[in-house]
């Protein structure tokens, strides 16, 4: 056991203090989420786009059949509200009421509301708490007092904790489970980094988690209500001076990235192959996400070829003002002027030669060029939207009485849900969006892995109890 750390009281029950990250879309499970509470930690049931199953145990798949999007988007609430509720039975079952499970739920993904409620109105008494970041969910507090369970608010800084305090949680302290910090630089998936912040300058955690305890303390919270460090984290011997310290109060440890690499894990083996050749910088920290927050993906061929769209771009005026003084002849056919600068039209002119023949309008006011293939893929996904998010850049949906963020739908982005759903489930990792902590290349540097060892949960857990 390694020195200092010791269980904590969660739930009514005992536990250690290392969380199972929640990953989305079917990245985490029962199956790893009811092994990580069975080994006396705190499993994580991913609530965002979970799989459900048949009378014999097959997935079902979430296929769509309303002719409108919002049609779609009750499908996905249903879909989202029987999967989660699925993976809680079945996790809880594994855990054989040791350790605690919670939920956990982006804020802005469609639905959020109506599915936590659908999910905790049919599992009561099996989920201990809710994780919900991705957003300002000041509502959070609200809902678990309706169920009786904890909140655990997932926030990038102690600035952020201190508005849903005052506005919301102060109401419901009793409930407030933990609050986690999720390292905006470190941590796999979306990010909260905030537009003070430079996603290329990554700042020390322990100064940041300081202030946000400082912050609970002005608002009366217990240093016995936790901080989940999350974000970065890979064996506890490198966090020993957090432990039993008494300047940042009770500290757990959430683990999101190692528990991929599980025997229970439910990604698929190409998956768990490459986070073993990962190298220190595989994992690119960008702004493509059709959330409009930074995220933290492998730079898979899908996310290089993102960049290199996002690199064929233009900005133009519908007026000759300053040095665009040039109507651009190529990829916008005859009937519309673009006036651009020289230089750009040049680049225009270059692309549109190499086979990228289509001037995509996003809602900056600049012009993406993509080949014909590409164009027909975007304007299918983005007609094939079912609302997966509270608003999308990519396909202009929201979750509005007009279902419409009122801006032109962005080619620069992708369907999100169409390429996690893939991934996750046997679809070809490069063609997809992977995401990982940035720590994900430790895999091939610790010796824990050698010789392509994939342990089981209860194997990890032992081993991060050592400190390693």
């Amino acid at each position: 056991m390694f020195k200092g750390l010791k269980p904590i009281m969660y739930g009514g029950r005992e536990v250690w203090p290392l969380v199972e990250g929640g990953k989305g879309v079917s990245a985490t499970n029962h199956a790893s989420s009811g092994a990580w509470a069975a080994a006396g930690g705190i499993g994580t049931v991913s609530a965002v786009n979970a799989d459900s199953y048949d009378p014999e145990g097959r997935i079902i798949p979430q296929v769509y059949r309303g002719m409108t999007r919002r049609q779609r988007h009750e499908e996905l609430i249903h879909y989202g509200i029987e999967g989660a509720v699925a993976q809680v039975k079945k996790a809880y079952e594994i855990a054989s009421g040791k350790g605690a499970i919670n939920i956990n739920v982006l804020w802005e993904m469609g639905g959020a509301q109506p599915i936590l409620h659908g999910v905790l109105e049919r599992t009561k008494g099996l989920v201990t708490g809710v994780t919900c970041g991705a957003g300002m969910p000041y509502k959070l507090s609200e809902i678990a007092a309706q169920y009786g369970v904890n909140y655990l608010p997932i926030v990038s800084s102690g600035r952020a904790f201190r508005a849903l305090w005052k506005r919301a949680y102060s109401k419901v302290a009793e409930l407030l489970g933990a609050v986690v910090y999720e390292d905006p630089w470190l941590a796999g998936g979306h990010n909260g980094l905030s537009n003070a912040e430079d996603p290329r300058k990554p700042q020390d955690p322990y100064p940041r988690v300081k202030e946000l305890r400082d912050v609970m303390r002005e608002g009366g919270i217990a240093d016995t209500v936790p901080i989940v460090m999350a974000g970065g984290v890979w064996r506890l011997d490198e966090w020993e001076n957090w432990i039993d310290n008494p300047e940042l109060g009770q500290i757990v440890f959430q683990f999101g990235t190692r528990p991929l690499l599980t025997q229970e894990s439910p990604i698929p083996p190409e998956w768990k192959a490459r986070l073993m050749d990962l190298e220190e910088g595989d994992v690119l920290l960008h702004k493509f996400s059709p959330t409009g927050f930074y995220s933290s993906a492998v730079k898979t061929p899908f996310l290089r070829a993102l960049e290199a769209r996002s690199g064929r771009q233009i900005a133009f005026t519908k007026e000759p003002v300053g040095d665009h003084q040039f109507t651009l002849d190529v990829g916008v056919g005859t009937r519309k002027n673009y006036w651009v600068t020289k230089g750009d039209l040049q680049h225009a002119r270059e692309w549109h030669a190499a086979g990228y023949t289509d001037a995509l309008k996003t809602p900056d006011d600049t012009l993406v060029f993509t080949q014909p293939e590409e164009t027909a893929i975007i304007r299918r996904d983005q007609a094939d939207c079912m609302g997966c998010l509270s608003q999308c850049a990519f396909s202009s949906w929201a979750d509005n009485e007009k279902n419409s963020t009122g801006r032109l739908a962005d080619p620069r982005s992708f369907c999100i849900q169409k390429t996690l759903q893939d991934i996750a489930h046997g679809g070809p990792v490069d063609q997809n969006l992977m995401f990982a902590g940035h720590a994900a290349y430790r895999f091939k540097q610790d010796p824990f892995y050698s010789n392509g060892f994939v342990p089981t949960v209860k194997q990890l857990v032992d081993r991060i109890l050592t400190g390693a």
